[in-house]
């Protein structure tokens, strides 16, 4: 804060506010002062917030804000830093007209977001545990799979084998397509049944202990044809070919490139829709971005995904993704879970 002359920072998403403080309720915001931060919640967090935070924690009625800007009036702050991308309109007007005239509100987007890109070694044993729980619980769901199991099914029975294993819940709604539905790249789980002789694309991330992992994969009802063959030879290169080119100090858009070089070998680059990777932890998409013109630099410590795809309309989607953490001479793969194309 001191570099950019800022007397506090009032930070209010909820990611942010458990990264600064440990708190994991629904309703608090952090004031980050050049000394010290305050933690502001309601009275039914105040057992949990004195238990989860070691900052001074204060608990009031009613709307935070009122409370929060008592607090900058007192301490006659000039320079308020806010998240500007995370604060709602309404919040913002409200800051606006109730700080005082002497207060500047200054926009400080990203500022947290920037620290959490690169993980602790304890955050990255989080995320290797989400990623070891999610694999398990994928291949306990896939023994269970029938031919003529519907895509939500399927869907559920993933969710509730990671809640077996010790999960708070999936890290984002999982995704099962089955058929023609595989080239969307983000289908919802249907009621249709499974088909025979076709592609099943399932993407699927546990969430434990507030960290998120991610993975697809691909399964195959039936016995796969010379072009299923193909194209899944190519994600697989293209995706093998990115993982490789991850280390510290490239740019995500290079990791990017090195997959499409390898679709355009196949002349299967433009059915490529998405970006690359994206980053995760304590949120399944974090920074930094892994697309075609995102010059973040790696560093070492970064937990990403690199999950290159290709979408046919009529014919399939395939997606093939891990979550692999930066070093300094390369990656280090944490989804255990084999990548072959498994047959039904």
């Amino acid at each position: 804060m001191a570099g950019a002359k800022l007397d506090a920072l009032l930070v209010s998403h909820s990611a942010n506010v458990r990264y600064l403080s440990g708190f994991t309720g629904s309703n608090g915001l952090v004031l980050m002062l050049v000394d010290r931060a305050i933690l502001f919640t309601d009275p039914r967090y105040k057992i949990q917030a004195s238990s989860e935070v070691d900052c001074r924690v204060q608990v009031v009625r009613g709307p935070l804000l009122p409370h929060v800007l008592a607090v900058i009036k007192r301490l006659r702050a000039r320079r308020l830093g806010f998240e500007n991308n995370r604060v709602s309109f309404e919040a913002y007007q409200f800051l606006k007209e109730h700080l005082p005239l002497k207060t500047a509100l200054d926009p400080v987007a990203g500022w947290v977001e920037e620290q959490r890109m690169i993980k602790s070694d304890d955050e990255i044993d989080h995320i290797r545990r989400s990623v070891d729980l999610n694999s398990a619980a994928f291949e306990r769901a896939v023994t269970r799979l029938r031919p003529d199991m519907r895509e939500s099914e399927l869907a559920a029975e993933l969710d509730y084998r990671m809640r077996r294993l010790g999960a708070e819940g999936p890290a984002f709604e999982t995704i099962v397509a089955s058929g023609p539905r595989t080239a969307w790249p983000h289908a919802r789980p249907s009621s249709d049944k499974l088909r025979g002789n076709a592609l099943v694309l399932v993407d699927m991330g546990a969430n434990l202990d507030g960290y998120a992992s991610d993975m697809t994969r691909m399964l195959f009802v039936g016995r796969p044809g010379a072009r299923v063959k193909r194209t899944y030879g190519a994600v697989l290169e293209a995706q093998l070919a990115a993982i490789d080119a991850v280390r510290a100090g490239v740019t995500a858009e290079s990791v990017d490139r090195a997959a499409r070089r390898v679709l355009r070998s196949h002349k299967l680059d433009r059915a490529f829709v998405h970006s690359t990777g994206h980053g995760l932890g304590l949120e399944i998409h974090e920074p930094p971005r892994l697309g075609k013109k995102d010059k973040v630099t790696l560093q070492a410590g970064m937990a990403i995904t690199v999950e290159p795809g290709v979408y046919l309309e009529g014919f399939a989607g395939i997606r093939i993704e891990d979550t692999v953490v930066v070093t300094s001479n390369g990656c280090r793969v944490l989804t255990p879970t084999s990548k072959d194309l498994r047959v039904i």
